[in-house]
């Protein structure tokens, strides 16, 4: 029997995934209310980004409709867990974790998913952190010789990372978390300090690696095994690479003229030139990283958001077991 509002969705064999297009997925929440207006969208996106209303609408709407139910549901079984251990706990925060290539458009989804996740009445405080505050700073990936992995799992301290989630996730009052800065491509001095929020998002290149092995070969804790719910944002190769040299053409005019500037060195460069660089930046790092580590992460996720050419999701794969 077919619940009312529902899809009839036939699987030619089981699959733990169920796979949506668009007008599939729009169906899901039509009574959904959207908190957002093309304002709040024009402010939200990321550089390159072209996402509008009518993808927010369409895509996030229901999307935050579903971490709603999640939400719900984690904080009941927390509370049921609590009461069979007769203690008394604070509400502990619902984790999302977000991941995907670089210049795929994870963190316009991050920032989204906060301002549209805060509206709800069960998660009004929803903080977001990026993983890049969790980098090593430049000073000791040069002492360790892999400045030119920055952004490989190896360039991050992962102890820290998991510290925080785990602080967080178990309810600590206050939790201090590293700043990164994108014009000098550091760490900064002074933290930012999480105060109990309802919803934690946790974006980054990343956050779904697996834990490896200690050395008496028992697993390790990752990081994602706090998360509740993650969202893998994926792209064809082709495209995220378009999008990769595009930004990085439009940053010459805009971050990288800053005077203080990691990368105040290629502001003044041809159009030529920059696009020699942007193609050797993206052909030894960032496509090494993305076929190596993130994309073999992909299949861990909760939900897959698959973009096509024009930066616009096309399809959704969640993960139902």
């Amino acid at each position: 029997m077919l619940i009312p509002g529902t899809l009839a969705i036939v699987f030619a064999t089981p699959s733990p995934f169920v796979d949506l297009d668009r007008e599939q997925w729009s169906l899901l929440s039509a009574s959904t209310p959207l908190p957002l207006t093309a304002e709040d969208v024009a402010c939200l996106r990321g550089l390159g980004d072209p996402i509008n209303l009518d993808e927010v609408d369409t895509i996030y709407r229901p999307l935050s409709r579903l971490l709603n139910l999640y939400a719900r549901a984690t904080t009941a079984l927390n509370d049921a867990t609590t009461m069979f251990l007769g203690q008394l706990t604070e509400r502990t925060p619902f984790v999302l974790g977000i991941t995907g290539s670089v210049a795929v458009g994870k963190t316009t989804t991050a920032r989204l998913l906060r301002e549209l996740m805060a509206r709800w009445p069960e998660t009004p405080r929803v903080e977001l952190v990026t993983t890049d505050g969790f980098l090593y700073p430049n000073a000791e990936l040069e002492r360790r010789g892999i400045m030119h992995r920055k952004g490989f799992p190896e360039s991050y301290n992962w102890p820290a990372l998991l510290s925080f989630v785990k602080q967080v996730k178990s309810g600590a009052a206050e939790v201090e978390v590293p700043l990164y800065d994108h014009v000098t491509y550091d760490i900064l001095p002074e933290t930012r300090t999480i105060q109990r929020p309802d919803m934690l998002i946790v974006e980054g290149v990343n956050v779904l690696q697996p834990a490896d092995l200690t050395p008496d070969g028992d697993g390790a804790l990752a990081v994602s095994d706090f998360f509740d719910f993650s969202i893998y944002v994926d792209a064809d190769v082709n495209d995220v690479r378009r999008w990769f040299i595009d930004r990085f053409q439009r940053l010459r005019s805009t971050a990288f003229a800053d005077p203080r500037s990691f990368f105040r060195q290629f502001a003044d460069l041809s159009d030529e030139e920059a696009l020699e660089i942007a193609s050797q930046v993206w052909e030894t790092i960032n496509l090494p990283n993305l076929v190596d580590n993130i994309q073999p992460t992909r299949g861990r996720a909760t939900l897959v958001l698959r973009k096509g050419p024009d930066h616009l999701i096309e399809r959704i794969r969640l993960r139902k077991v």
